[in-house]
């Protein structure tokens, strides 16, 4: 890669499902997570590509081949605001293009998608993400502290 020109951002198509399986796996393990993948890629690729899908995926490509990244994301609504904005479920940069401007190329495109709030999570081991998302001009709201209900009253082990 020799500068951001060579980054694409596109739509994922079902045909791309391997390589977003992929990357799930890779965020997964680099969060130590691992276990928590209990989609088969079948499943997967219905819940992205099937009838009433929610998660929208763009992928990152290198001069519109080699997926270098995915940013996998959702409609939400503030009621406060009365406008639909966005969540961002996942950002990931392969590994060899990290610093590369793969993940603000994802990120500009998910901002260039509404004009109200892009919200997401950050692990807080996570430092150079944060510093990432602070020199974007993103900020933690750290009086909101996010919480879970599974079904069947499962708790997972941490």
């Amino acid at each position: 890669m020799s500068d951001r020109s060579d980054i694409h951002i596109r739509e994922a198509s079902p045909t791309d499902l391997p390589a977003i399986a992929l990357m799930i796996r890779e965020l997964a393990e680099y969060e130590e997570r691992l276990d928590d993948v209990t989609w088969s890629t079948e499943e997967l690729g219905r819940e992205i590509f099937g009838d009433g899908a929610v998660p929208n995926v763009l992928l990152a490509t290198l001069n519109g081949s080699e997926v270098l990244g995915m940013a996998l994301y959702f409609s939400t609504f503030s009621t406060f605001r009365g406008k639909a904005g966005i969540w961002l479920e996942d950002l990931f940069v392969k590994s060899d293009y990290r610093g590369r401007g793969v993940g603000r190329a994802l990120l500009e495109s998910i901002r260039d998608r509404t004009d109200q709030r892009v919200e997401w999570n950050v692990l807080d081991w996570n430092v150079s993400a944060q510093g990432f998302y602070s020199k974007l001009g993103a900020f933690p709201m750290g009086e909101w502290t996010t919480w879970r209900w599974l079904p069947d009253g499962e708790i997972p082990e941490r």
